[in-house]
Order: C-alpha cells, then structure tokens, then sequence
C-alpha cells in the first residue's frame, strides 16, 4: 500500500510538472495529510460524531431525560413492556427501528434512563464545549497576541505583564472556583443582568456558566503563541512592502499577518480540544459541570461507579466514547500539524 501510495504521489508530481500548474502550500499539505490514514479515518469518525451531535433523535429511543424506574439498571438488549403513552415518545416508533422501543440497547443508568439515549446526546454537550472553548481560546488568543506582538515597546510589555501574571494562576483551580460560585449564584437567584445569565444557562443545561468559566484563562497560552508568530512575520519583507506603500496597520494585520499566521494557531488549537472535553467530564464527574438532567459523559461515569461491579457497563459505555473521542481529536491534531509543518514532509 505504502509502494502504491508513494508511486501515485510521484505520478501526481511528474502530472503537475508537466502541466506547469504550481502547487499551492495547501495542496501540499492536503496531500501530506491523506497520507496519514489514522489522521484521515479520525477525521471521518470526528463527522460521525457530528452528525449524530446534531441528528440525536433520529438516533436516539428516546428523550434523555424519559424516566422508566420499572427496569432501573437494566443489562445491555433487555427487553422491557412499555406502555402506550410512552410508546408515543419513542422517536423510532413505526420505524424499521422500532424494536429500539422496547429494548435497552445500552441498559439502563438507576433512574430507569435509556444508556445509549443519554450518550449519545452526550455528544452535544462535549462537542459544545470543543468548539466554544476552542473558539474563544482563538479568537481571544490571537487578537491579544496579534496586537502585542505587531505594535511592541511598552504595549507589548505591558500585555504580556499581565499574561504571565495570569499564567501563574492554576486555571483548574480558577474553573472549579468560578463553577462554586456560579452554582450558589444560580440557588440563590438573582436580579438584572445576572438573572438575565441565569435564566440563559438553565435553558442551555448549564453549559452558559461552563463555557464562561472555562474560556476565562484558557487564551492565555494561545496569546503567547499568537504573538510569537507575528514576532517571526513582521520583519519579513512583503510586511516592509505593505508598510512602504502606505497600508494602514489595521489592513497590515488583517490582510497579511493573521492569513500567514491562522493555520499553525488552527492546528495548535486543534490538539488542545481533548483537554477541553476532559476538563468538562472532569467538572461533571464532581458535579461541577452541567445541570442534570443534560447528560454528560463525565456525570453518567460519576453515578455509575458504585456499582461498578455489578452494572460495569454503565461506566465503561460513557467511558469508551469519551476515550474514543479524545483520541480522534488528538489523531486529527497530529495529522494536521505533520501536513502543515514542512520540516515533516521530508521524513
């Protein structure tokens, strides 16, 4: 396969020679990633993951929340009678899935709540927090550390000042701080523009207070990064061109050093991902992450670990989604960095 691989490669080369097409930096590293295989089907399983976040009913039973206390802790494909009212809230009703209805395909957590329905709108909420958390960390990194870097001097004294000061800070520590205090906020209510943030992290499930709370330090490290780049791009001789022909800074950032920059960021940011969704499990594992009944992987592994013996299921279901996924974000990473960084093309 590898010998195959390769002579298409060297077809593809002798094919663009030949043509006198150039290659772009972006197909080159379009083609160095379909080299990796592993990178490629972890980019694939990321998709499916997706696609289930966002279609959960249709391959759900049922609500996450749907209680049946009857057949609490059910094994894997029990079946179990159900009634007519509840038969109306299987979503695979008069479907060739029907038989989902009446079977826990995953068993059943001690609230009598189907396992496979709760994991798999589990995916939202660790999805959720991958994009949110990576985002945030992004955009804020990157505009903090683009400005430090491209202006220098004191401004960029002053900004990295105060970024060292944060990164001595334990940002664990900081989250689980913040969740504390966000919960007791949320029990005791309040007025005005807290109230106003209350109400809109109880509809989304807790993850609102979530996302703040872990988008609060978590830029720092990108900021760093950020400035680094432009700190390597800015000296270079089509930044001095733009300059010498009187382009604004504002065109100067956004035209030519953020374009340059992004794709190393995007990639770095990319394998920080797993240690967004661990960090969730983490928090609802200690009951610190979203408010039940929103599923998460991390709380579904909390309240079946006294049973571990008995129902072992129950935590090595949530449990294998979780590693699975982290480990196809950290594939994915790994595979993108190859493809961009050059000095891994001649390996």
């Amino acid at each position: 396969m590898t010998t195959e691989t390769t002579s298409l490669d060297q077809l593809s080369d002798e094919f663009q020679a030949f043509t006198g097409k150039p290659r772009s930096p972006m197909s080159d590293a379009i083609r160095e990633f379909r080299r990796n295989k592993v990178a490629v089907g972890s980019m694939i399983f990321v998709g499916i993951v997706f696609i289930v976040a966002i279609f959960a009913p249709v391959f759900a039973p049922y609500h996450f929340a749907l209680q049946n206390t009857s057949f609490a802790r059910a094994k894997i494909l029990e079946p179990y009678i159900i009634t007519t009212d509840r038969y109306e809230e299987c979503h695979w009703k008069g479907t060739p899935l029907d038989f989902g209805c009446t079977v826990f395909i995953a068993g059943s957590d001690a609230l009598g709540r189907d396992l496979w329905s709760r994991v798999v709108y589990g995916t939202r909420v660790s999805l959720a927090v991958a994009l949110v958390a990576s985002s945030v960390s992004l955009l804020i990194g990157l505009a903090y550390g683009t400005l430090s870097g491209y202006f220098g001097g004191r401004v960029d004294e002053i900004m990295m000042r105060i970024v060292d000061f944060l990164y001595a800070v334990p940002v664990l520590v900081l989250i689980i701080l913040m969740q504390v205090y966000f919960k007791a906020l949320t029990r005791q209510g309040a007025e005005g523009f807290a109230g106003l943030l209350i109400r809109w992290n109880q509809a989304m499930g807790g993850m609102l207070f979530l996302f703040i709370a872990m988008g609060a330090l978590n830029w720092i490290g990108m900021a760093r990064l950020a400035r680094g780049q432009v700190l390597s791009q800015k000296k270079k001789e089509y930044i001095e061109a733009a300059k010498s022909i009187g382009s604004s800074d504002t065109r100067i950032i956004f035209k030519h050093l953020i374009p340059n920059i992004i794709g190393p960021l995007v990639v770095i940011e990319t394998l920080a991902i797993p240690g967004y969704i661990f960090t969730e499990a983490a928090l609802s594992f200690i009951g610190l992450g979203v408010d039940p009944p929103t599923p998460s992987w991390g709380a579904m592994i909390s309240e079946s670990t006294q049973g571990i013996r008995s129902n072992p299921h129950l935590v090595l279901i949530p449990g294998a989604a979780l590693t699975l996924l982290t480990l196809a974000f950290n594939f994915m990473g790994d595979g993108l960095r190859d493809a961009i960084d050059p000095r891994s093309h001649n390996r």
